[in-house]
């Protein structure tokens, strides 16, 4: 390890910053993106066994999944401000350390409650996950290299979530559910004490990093967004789309178990099979639309055809009900997958395209405490609706029109996405 961890009297930037050290950074930052999911996986594939131990109903799955949401939607409020005060080097020690904990916590609960709370600390603890990775990319890669650095670690870090279907019931068939916790905890430790050894006598430079978040001055506090119709925009457009991808998360192995019957191997294939197109849909949606933008095309263009196709790509999601085989089911799910992957990633853009810098991150926030509402919601109405035994037509319906309607309220809002180059005026909240 002695390579990447020269000791640096300095702060080190993108511009000073080795090479070396530079991608086994980034490299620890997968692993961590790895460890931020991996506790969904669990409870997620282990359903059936956890339900089966703890008495619950899918009302009660549904209800456990809402209260993640709820606590990491309101995390998210504050999470940003609390990276920012930490800095790159202790806000990933504290964070991941944190979320980690959490998650070994569910290996020792004994109750309802105790589940619960141990839920409620995972969704607020993991809610320094996104702030976290934006940071520490801005604090290690030139600013011309971060887009593709974001998009290769969400490639990355779907592929690691390729082997988790395959790693988690084998955990299960030897250490039980709360095993599989318990190591997934001690696992995010490891990635802890691999941080600090590399970068043991690093010191990041703070201006390389995201501008500082300060609650008690006006211009930086969310009041002031909390007026711009180009908040709202983001913000309703991520809850309906998020819902989305929220109940694919903790629903699709439940799906594939009711409809086809999947356990152990085959259910391992399904799911891999979806986070592939995951990953892949984030890779090659940030490559189209740099490739656009550089060949001439308005930012208004880009960002709005391809959300439109990657709304159009989730439509048919309610047809997987009528196919037979379960590969196919499989890979149609991997294109609704990678659908909102070109979604979320236009959307993401969005934000930097209208919003000024000294703005932008708490926007971002702003839309992701919105996108885990509708997480929430839609976790809550899934739990419900199963246990009545109305089945999954009625949500697939949801997911097969919540990206066009999206995609039709950015259009009302933002009738033209035009580059920000100034501070952000109030706007009214109607199209015009």
């Amino acid at each position: 390890m002695a390579t990447a961890t020269a000791q640096v009297s300095e702060k080190v930037g993108p511009a000073t910053l080795g090479l070396t050290l530079r991608w086994t950074l980034f490299g620890i930052l997968c692993l961590s993106a790895i460890s931020n999911a991996m506790d969904r996986q669990i409870i997620s594939l282990l359903k059936a066994e956890m339900s089966a131990d703890l008495g619950w109903t899918d009302a009660d799955y549904g209800r456990l999944a809402a209260y993640f949401q709820f606590a990491a939607a309101a995390a998210f409020l504050v999470t940003g401000w609390l990276v920012d005060r930490l800095g790159v080097k202790w806000g990933n020690v504290i964070g991941v350390a944190a979320w980690s904990l959490a998650a070994a916590a569910h290996g020792w609960a004994t109750t309802a409650w105790h589940f619960v709370a141990c839920r409620v600390g995972l969704g607020a603890t993991e809610a320094m996950g996104t702030p976290l990775t934006i940071k520490t990319v801005a604090a290690i890669f030139p600013a011309d290299q971060r887009s593709l650095a974001i998009g290769l670690q969400t490639l990355i870090g779907a592929l690691g979530l390729i082997g988790l279907p395959f790693f988690i019931p084998w955990l299960d068939s030897h250490f039980g559910w709360r095993g599989a916790f318990i190591i997934a905890g001690l696992a995010g430790i490891v990635i802890v004490a691999l941080w600090l050894a590399v970068t043991r006598g690093v010191r990041f430079d703070d201006r390389a990093e995201l501008p500082r978040i300060d609650f008690a001055d006006d211009e930086a506090s969310y009041g002031p967004i909390l007026t711009e119709r180009r908040t709202w925009a983001i913000a309703v457009a991520k809850a309906l789309s998020d819902a989305t991808w929220w109940l694919l998360l903790y629903w699709l192995p439940d799906f594939y178990r009711r409809q086809f019957g999947l356990v152990g191997n085959e259910l391992a294939l399904a799911m891999a099979i979806a986070y592939l197109g995951s990953g892949g849909g984030a890779f090659f949606w940030g490559w189209l639309s740099t490739r656009w933008l550089e060949r001439g095309g308005s930012v208004d263009t880009v960002r709005k055809r391809i959300m439109l196709v990657a709304a159009l790509i989730v439509l048919p999601v309610p047809l997987v009900l009528h196919v037979s085989s379960f590969v196919l089911v499989a890979l149609m799910m991997a294109l609704v997958l990678a659908g909102h992957q070109g979604f979320s990633l236009s959307l993401f853009s969005i934000i930097t395209d209208v919003v000024p810098r000294s703005k932008v991150g708490r926007v971002t926030a702003f839309g992701a405490f919105a996108g885990n509402l509708g997480g929430a919601a839609i976790a809550w109405i899934a739990g419900v609706t199963l246990a009545a035994g109305i089945g999954y037509l009625p949500l697939f319906l949801f997911a097969a029109i919540s990206y066009l309607l999206a995609y039709g309220w950015i259009c009302l809002l933002l009738p033209k996405i035009e580059r920000a180059e100034t501070g952000l005026a109030p706007l009214p909240l109607r199209a015009h």
